[in-house]
């Protein structure tokens, strides 16, 4: 099965999976209530019908109304939206990106945020080169 990631979606349908993710499970009304600038109730019936055929939410029925909550891991989903972050905002470059990040919360890290985001890079680089 080929691996599904947020940045094969459209925008539209990307806004409609990640309120859903935030919701861990919701109704197409309990959708067009939290969506902005939101389309017709139809037309969002129809991008959650689409979504649900290209994998990215399961639909369950409780009495008569249909609900939506994802598929694809929050873990997997984080990383596509970070990597389209990155390439969308950062000219494809991690570094920038990181530097970015930091400086954004310049003066709100701890020395112990510092430790530990040291951490995570020696581990990522300990990790890297054994492959």
């Amino acid at each position: 099965m080929t691996q599904r990631t947020l940045d094969q979606l459209g925008k539209r349908e990307r806004q409609i999976v990640e309120l859903i993710y935030a919701m861990k499970k919701g109704s197409a009304s309990d959708v067009l209530q939290a969506i902005n600038n939101p389309p017709s109730y139809s037309a969002l019936r129809t991008s959650l019908t689409i979504l649900v055929r290209k994998g990215f939410l399961e639909q369950s029925r409780i009495g008569r109304k249909f609900y939506y909550s994802p598929r694809i891991a929050a873990e997997a989903a984080s990383r596509s939206a970070i990597r389209t972050l990155v390439k969308t905002y950062f000219n494809d470059s991690l570094e920038q990106a990181v530097s970015g990040l930091i400086s954004a919360e310049e003066g709100n890290l701890t020395d112990d945020d510092y430790a530990r985001l040291i951490a995570v890079i020696r581990k990522a680089k300990k990790e890297g080169s054994g492959r």
